[in-house]
């Protein structure tokens, strides 16, 4: 179900200033930005990491993982003792849930319904 990870997002205070220092230190290429989020590449891959400066995402760091299609593997998730802490929800490139595993893991899944970026 898990295809492979997405994104790493990190919450920053200062988005120019962080995407900045992760291209020249790190050796990422930005992909693309909008108001409160940029997409960085890696060289090997194509996962992503995303700095991001919205208030309202719960955690400094988080991982997504790309699935197929979230309202679906949300269903069977839930069902096979997963606990829905995010009900799916459009972003702009699909779908996203959050769910916690039975061990107490929280994890963030996406789709890419309406298309990458």
């Amino acid at each position: 179900m898990l295809r492979k990870i997405d994104c790493v997002m990190i919450r920053v205070d200062d988005l120019e200033a962080a995407t900045s220092y992760y291209c020249d230190v790190f050796g990422l290429r930005k992909l693309w930005q909008d108001e409160d989020s940029v997409g960085l590449g890696f060289p090997e891959t194509d996962a992503e990491i995303v700095l991001h400066c919205k208030p309202d995402i719960p955690s400094k760091v988080e991982v997504h993982y790309l699935v197929d299609d979230v309202v679906a593997a949300v269903r069977v998730l839930e069902q096979k003792g997963c606990t829905i802490v995010e009900e799916p929800f459009d972003i702009p490139i699909g779908k996203c849930a959050v769910i916690k595993d039975p061990f107490g893991t929280v994890l963030c899944i996406l789709d890419i319904g309406k298309g990458p970026r």
